[in-house]
Formats: C-alpha cells, sequence, structure tokens
C-alpha cells in the first residue's frame, strides 16, 4: 500500500489543527496595546502548541520518508497519533483561557503524554512492518529523546497541582529536547544512499 494517501491526509489534519487553534485567538475590542495584555497566556498557549504540533509533523514527516509502504496495523496506529494531536487545541484554549489553572495544565500534559506514547507505537509499528535491520530501525536506535520526553510528561502531570508554572516549564524543556536538530533519519537515508551508489 502507497504511503502517499498517508501523508497527504496527516498533513491534512495537522493544518487543520494549526487552522482551530490560530481561530481561538479573539481578536482584542479595544484598540490600545494594553488590551494584549489579557491574551498573553492564550498566546504564550497558541506559542507552546504551535512548537509542540510543529515539532510532531517534522518527525512525522521524517518517519514516513524512511518508509517504503505502509498496511493496516500503520494507519490504525497514525489515526491514533492524529486522534490525540486533534485534541491539542482544546486542551491550549483551556489553559490560555484559564491562565494556566491546575487542571488543565495537567490535562494539557495528559493529552501530549497519550501523543507521545501514539507516536512511539507508530513507530515501532512502522519498524515491525519493515523490519529491525531497516533504515527507520537504525535511525531510532534506542530513541532515548523519546523515552526522556515521556518521563518529563509523566512528572510534570501530578506536578501542575503544586505548581503549574514548573510543569508548564517541564512541558517547554520537552519542546527544547526536540526543537534540537534530530538527523538520525536524514543521515541513516544519506549514508544508505551513498552505500547504494558504491556498490
Amino acid at each position: 500500500m502507497s504511503k502517499g494517501r498517508l501523508e497527504a491526509f496527516s498533513d491534512g489534519v495537522i493544518a487543520i489543527i494549526i487552522t482551530i487553534m490560530v481561530l481561538e485567538l479573539k481578536t482584542p475590542q479595544e484598540a490600545g496595546p494594553e488590551a494584549l495584555l489579557s491574551l498573553i497566556p492564550v498566546l504564550l498557549s497558541y506559542v507552546l502548541s504551535f512548537v509542540f504540533i510543529g515539532i510532531y509533523w517534522s518527525n512525522h514527516h521524517h518517519l514516513l520518508q524512511a518508509i517504503r509502504s505502509v498496511n493496516g496495523r500503520i494507519l490504525w496506529a497514525n489515526l491514533h497519533l492524529l486522534f490525540w494531536l486533534s485534541l491539542v487545541p482544546f486542551v491550549t484554549s483551556w489553559i490560555g483561557a484559564t491562565s494556566f489553572a491546575s487542571w488543565p495544565v495537567a490535562m494539557y500534559g495528559v493529552v501530549m503524554l497519550l501523543a507521545a506514547i501514539a507516536y512511539t507505537i507508530l513507530s515501532r509499528v512502522l519498524i515491525a512492518h519493515h523490519g529491525t535491520d531497516s533504515p527507520l530501525a537504525i535511525a531510532m536506535g534506542s530513541d532515548v529523546k523519546g523515552k526522556v520526553s515521556l518521563l518529563i510528561y509523566a512528572v510534570a502531570i501530578p506536578l501542575a497541582f503544586l505548581s503549574s508554572t514548573v510543569a508548564c516549564l517541564l512541558y517547554v524543556l520537552v519542546a527544547v529536547i526536540w526543537l534540537v536538530p534530530d538527523r538520525r533519519i536524514e543521515t541513516t537515508l544519506t549514508q544508505e544512499a551513498r552505500d547504494s551508489k558504491n556498490e
């Protein structure tokens, strides 16, 4: 089964998610810059979620570049990931509207944790389909960044009830970890292309 439709569908869903988030940014009724002060929590939550969605889009793109085909299990694993990502606009709006209150911040973490688990499942299903000696499997390795992210989310969720600020800083930490360019898949594919030319 071709991967093209999976990639196009996923890109479309992610574009819609970003569109929904930006539509939650309501225009102030006043004309002065002080009117923006009340929107700071909403803007901060939007920026954080936009970065996370961008990270998922980028890494999802790299995953699909490293595979040749998809099957039914991969389609469902991908839908599982998109389901959790589709809830990001809801929790983003909630934490912005409540100025980062404990319950919304905790639920934001739950959605992010489940999205991260879904991404891990998708990676494993792709590796199972293409083999443990595939370029994707080699590039993913032990996936230290993924495991560290899951741990940080798991710590941040209950911590939100003690300090929502600290929990949010932990979410930012996860984003920073993933913003550092991860070229494992690109490097592996480039090396494989070179090896093929040399043969």
